[in-house]
């Protein structure tokens, strides 16, 4: 008896196929594209865009959003980004230091955005050092504020919608695509960055998934970062 075909084997297609794998990584750096922006980030014509863009949508890795007259794309949910980060692992575990040392990818190692949380040099280094701090805490295989972390981020302008929640989807450990080390994922992550981009603490390099850290942020994150 033959076993069914698995669930992944179809899901692993779509990634798969060059002009897809290029709109979902445009669509990791966690904004909402339109499918004109899709088109031209995978080197296709628009009706090519939107048949690929259709099976994307129907096998639910991309979800459709629309807007008044406008329809936007973006990952449909944060569980495909970490696969995505994940495949980009495999996909690079063999690349030599000098890699990183390239004009395409030296700004991604620093920082960027992994779907809604900070990833790169900067995640890992903001990750270890809420941790040092005793910032976050252990807790059921994730990560809680502390009494003092709470009143931290809170002095620093985050809703109190963002600094409490269950430690599970709240704030825990995500692989880091370049480092090999673990940065932070979930809600508190999320709003660390959404809140870092909304203040000029992070500023976007061009239309890449690369962030730039500013004097700004660089003094709000000086409790975490490495002195």
């Amino acid at each position: 008896m033959v076993a069914p075909e698995p669930r992944f084997a179809r899901v692993a297609a779509m990634i798969g196929d060059p002009t897809r794998a290029r709109m979902l990584a445009a669509l990791m750096g966690g904004q909402a594209l339109s499918a004109g922006e899709l088109a031209q980030a995978a080197g296709v014509g628009a009706s090519t865009a939107s048949t690929h863009i259709a099976q994307l949508v129907d096998n639910e890795l991309v979800e459709l959003r629309v807007q008044g007259r406008h329809r936007y794309l973006r990952l449909a949910d944060a569980e495909i980004a970490h696969a995505l980060e994940a495949l980009s692992l495999v996909a690079e575990r063999r690349a030599g230091a000098s890699k990183w040392d390239q004009p395409a990818y030296k700004p991604l190692k620093a920082a960027r955005s992994c779907y809604t949380h900070l990833a790169g040099e900067l995640g890992v280094a903001l990750f270890d050092g809420l941790r040092r701090e005793h910032t976050l805490q252990p807790c059921d295989g994730g990560y809680v504020l502390s009494d003092a972390g709470r009143a931290q981020w809170q002095a620093l302008g985050l809703p109190d919608d963002a600094l409490n929640g269950g430690a599970r989807r709240f704030a825990y450990p995500c692989l880091d695509w370049s480092e090999r080390r673990d940065h932070l994922a979930g809600r508190f992550a999320s709003a660390v960055l959404e809140h870092g981009l909304a203040n000029d603490w992070l500023r976007r390099v061009g239309d890449t998934r690369a962030l730039r850290l500013t004097p700004k942020g660089r003094a709000a994150l000086a409790p975490w970062l490495p002195r």
